[in-house]
């Protein structure tokens, strides 16, 4: 496996254990996490970004907000499923129409 990719999937893993404290501490409701990350992804999908962009593009620019997503409907109240345990519930989300 490439390098970046492990890199990448620590980076998120990270990211998702921080939002859950976040979630813990008060700081941010996992309401609050889940529509930044759906901000983020309309932005990502919007046709002046995503224009040119072959479907499979499209797909993995989303991955890692949708794997966030994922992780924080997650918490609080149960354990974070592994890194390929999210991975492949993205992959059976994604829309079939594509």
């Amino acid at each position: 496996m490439n390098v970046a990719n492990l890199q990448l999937e620590g980076l998120l893993m990270a990211i998702a254990s921080i939002n859950q404290v976040l979630v813990r501490k008060g700081l941010l409701s996992v309401e609050d996490i889940d529509i930044a990350l759906r901000k983020a992804e309309a932005s990502e999908t919007s046709e002046e970004r995503s224009g040119g962009m072959s479907a499979s593009s499209r797909d993995a620019v989303n991955f890692p907000i949708r794997l966030l997503e994922l992780a924080n409907q997650c918490q609080p109240e149960t354990d974070m499923p592994s890194f390929s345990k999210l991975a492949r519930m993205v992959g059976q989300m994604k829309d079939p129409v594509q």
